[in-house]
């Protein structure tokens, strides 16, 4: 019995990860055509942020000088619970400083709701709501870009989150390889094929109009994965903005990755309960192949578990016990479909370096250290699912100081 359900769970996992690969694909190339609109549409910037004092004046200027009318966009700094110079700094910018204290409700979600209700009241009202973190810059045309979604119809909308910092350690080119990955291969090929895409915690831009309708409501610790759930669960699907780009700040060590991933994949299995099985069902009542597809990224956070536990099962079976062995699903093939299985999965992450010009050779040299930032998910997600009732946010130091021009000028 044991052997059937181990065979049976292999068989699962090889056909997710099938369609994963093959959905890949259709991120290979790059529509070129696009409609570009006059700017007209208004926007709030909202950034996130607590204890930030080192890095949100780098972000103040680089908001300063983006290619859209001034008179078309304000900046809010949601200053969530902070003890230091956030709000003076982002004042002595002449940007909005909006204070909030409420050790209670701590975190990103918590302090978006609360400034959303903020924004409501105001005598002025927006178009659409961007948020980014503290930590981030933006391109000078990521408005500009927004602006041609919004006007084509789009109501939720991600940026491309590339990282300023990838060549700081081999920890924060780990972060740019997944990155340059999963925005061209995840986000690009759902693009392509019209399904929808999943919000990355900054560089989000939402209607104003859906988010009074909606509210936000996003409180986890994964925000973003949740307002996602939500959208698509009534029929709103976020679009990818490849050319909208930002770059985010990585941590530099391994112990202040795990902390993050680890707070994320906390979130990601609150997320898992609550959405996966009443997405499910609307997909097969509805037919729905976009549904059914965010349905199986929300639930990834339990495949990444079941893979560390068949493959940990296996190994121990194999390597340290005696005696007959357990079956595995590649014993029933030829042992060449192994090594195709191992060589697509490397291809993928090169082929998505190549495809987003990476040039940096610092960061190609790093790839021989990413299988380790990869395996290292599975203890992390092990923990995560007999820790994930905690709540408590757990931010992220940012000390490094990057300007746009200098970001870009290592892109060549």
């Amino acid at each position: 019995m044991f052997q059937a359900i181990l065979i049976v769970l292999q068989v699962v996992l090889a056909v997710v990860g099938i369609y994963q690969f093959g959905l890949s694909l259709f991120g290979l190339y790059k529509k070129k055509s696009k409609v570009h609109y006059e700017p007209q549409k208004s926007f709030a910037v909202l950034v996130a942020a607590h204890n930030e004092e080192k890095v949100v004046g780098a972000l103040m200027e680089n908001l300063k000088h983006l290619n859209y009318p001034k008179e078309l966009y304000d900046v809010f700094v949601i200053c969530d619970n902070c003890t230091d110079r956030t709000a003076e700094i982002v004042r002595s910018h002449g940007m909005n400083a909006c204070v909030r204290s409420n050790p209670n409700l701590r975190g990103k979600g918590y302090a978006i709701e609360w400034m959303l209700k903020e924004l409501w009241k105001m005598p002025r009202q927006y178009d659409a709501i961007v948020m980014f973190d503290a930590d981030n810059l933006a391109h000078p045309d990521f408005l500009n870009e927004m602006n041609n979604d919004l006007c084509s119809g789009a109501r939720v909308i991600q940026g491309y989150i590339d990282t300023k910092n990838p060549e700081d350690s081999w920890i924060t080119a780990a972060y740019g390889i997944s990155y340059w990955y999963c925005n061209r291969l995840w986000q690009l090929s759902r693009h392509n094929l019209g399904m929808a895409n999943f919000l990355g915690g900054t560089g989000m831009c939402f209607e104003t109009n859906l988010l009074k309708e909606m509210g936000w409501g996003a409180t986890s610790l994964v925000e973003d994965l949740e307002f996602t759930m939500r959208c698509v669960d009534r029929g709103v699907y976020p679009v990818f903005n490849y050319d909208a780009k930002l770059f985010d700040e990585k941590p530099l060590t391994f112990k202040a990755s795990a902390r993050q991933r680890l707070r994320w994949m906390q979130g990601h299995f609150t997320v898992a309960r609550r959405y996966f099985f009443p997405l499910l069902w609307k997909s097969i009542k509805e037919r729905n192949l976009v549904k059914l597809d965010m349905a199986l990224y929300g639930v990834n956070v339990y495949i990444v578990l079941l893979t560390f536990l068949l493959t940990a099962v296996i190994w121990v079976d194999q390597s340290l016990l005696s005696g007959p062995h357990l079956d595995t699903l590649y014993g029933y093939m030829p042992l060449w479909i192994s090594f195709v299985a191992i060589a697509a999965n490397v291809f993928i992450f090169l082929a998505a370096m190549i495809l987003e010009k990476v040039k940096s050779k610092k960061v190609y040299a790093y790839l021989i250290l990413f299988p380790i930032y990869l395996i290292s998910w599975w203890p992390i997600t092990f923990y995560a699912f007999f820790t994930q009732n905690n709540k408590h946010w757990s931010h992220t130091q940012h000390t490094r100081v990057v300007r746009l021009e200098e970001v870009q000028s290592k892109q060549g």
